[in-house]
């Protein structure tokens, strides 16, 4: 009784643990060295942005190479942060409606 106690405790307690160690894998910076570096480092180009409220534009950062894709959240105070980050991205097209 006591090891299963012990046991959800330790899993309950670990939970928010495991929520804020995502939370500091987002990365920040300067607005124009993000841009920079997602250009000349990483070779990616912006394929697409749009506001999420009036202070935050997301944009979206596409690698031609491999297909790598990173979601970028730019405020308006200068600073821009990578929110989200994946591989093969396939662009669609919009087709006649």
């Amino acid at each position: 009784m006591f090891l299963r106690y012990a046991l959800t405790m330790s899993i309950f307690f670990s939970i928010p643990a495991l929520a804020v160690a995502q939370m500091t894998d987002v990365s920040c910076d300067d607005s124009t060295r993000m841009a920079h570096m997602l250009t000349n480092a990483l070779g990616a180009d912006r394929q697409g942005m749009g506001l999420r409220d009036p202070e935050t534009l997301l944009e979206i950062w596409v690698t031609e190479r491999n297909g790598d894709w990173i979601i970028v959240q730019n405020y308006t105070n200068g600073t821009s942060c990578i929110v989200a980050m994946g591989e093969h991205w396939e662009g669609i097209v919009p087709g006649p409606a």
